[in-house]
């Protein structure tokens, strides 16, 4: 069951990455969709990796795991942005791999001991975040490519994009297998570490970016998303 939960969620890269690439998706939708995806995760990353951190150790733990997670995630941007340049094509994979990784390891330790139902929130949040985030760069990356028009250009986007997926999918995997044994203490700085890079990733990149592509409804997708990750946390038994 835990591959299946990794597969669906993983293969919300690939389903936006077409999207971008060989659909039709005006800003303002891309940035609704972000918007969403966004609020979707404020929740998830509270309820589920958040709170079950401090109950399993501290407050301590769980705020130095948080605190941790961010700086390295604010280290790494930077380097991305000053070194390898924002817009392009390696930075950005750079970028959404540093993003996905924290939140698929998070999802692997939270499959451990439990059912896929009792981490729909956090799935079905990382899904939601995934497809527009999948979307938005690879439509960027086909943009900017100046050989974006010919197909063999489209599907080497598309690679990259698969290739992402499948580093993703071995981030959760490797969260639930590899982590099984260790103890709560350091299972509830993990989480907590996942949820601070996420933080930061939301403070940097994804509301910026949702409030720009549009910003007279990304307040209202937001509080959308963060009421699709309640119904998920519902439907989950959260």
């Amino acid at each position: 069951m835990m591959l299946i939960v990794v597969v669906v969620v993983s293969s919300a890269l690939l389903i936006g990455a077409a999207w971008g690439i060989w659909g039709n998706m005006s800003e303002r939708l891309e940035g609704f969709l972000i918007a969403v995806a966004g609020g979707a995760l404020v929740l998830s990353l509270v309820s589920e990796l958040v709170e079950p951190a401090i109950a399993q150790s501290s407050l301590h733990v769980a705020t130095g795991g948080v605190a941790a997670g961010a700086v390295v995630f604010a280290l790494v941007d930077y380097l991305i942005d000053e070194k390898w340049g924002p817009d392009s094509g390696g930075g950005l994979l750079a970028a959404i791999t540093l993003d996905g990784i924290p939140e698929n390891l998070a999802l692997g330790v939270a499959l451990i001991g439990t059912g896929p139902a009792g981490v729909a929130a956090l799935a079905g949040s990382i899904f939601l975040s995934n497809l527009p985030e999948a979307a938005g760069g690879a439509k960027e990356m086909a943009s900017s490519d100046s050989g974006s028009r010919d197909a063999r250009s489209k599907w080497r986007i598309m690679a990259i994009w698969g290739a992402t997926a499948a580093i993703l999918s071995l981030a959760a995997i490797a969260g639930n297998l590899l982590l099984a044994g260790v103890g709560e203490g350091w299972l509830a700085f993990i989480r907590c570490f996942a949820a601070g890079a996420v933080v930061a990733s939301l403070s940097t990149e994804v509301f910026p970016t949702a409030f720009r592509k549009d910003h007279h409804l990304a307040g209202i997708a937001t509080a959308l998303g963060l009421v699709l990750a309640f119904i998920l946390g519902q439907i989950g038994g959260g």
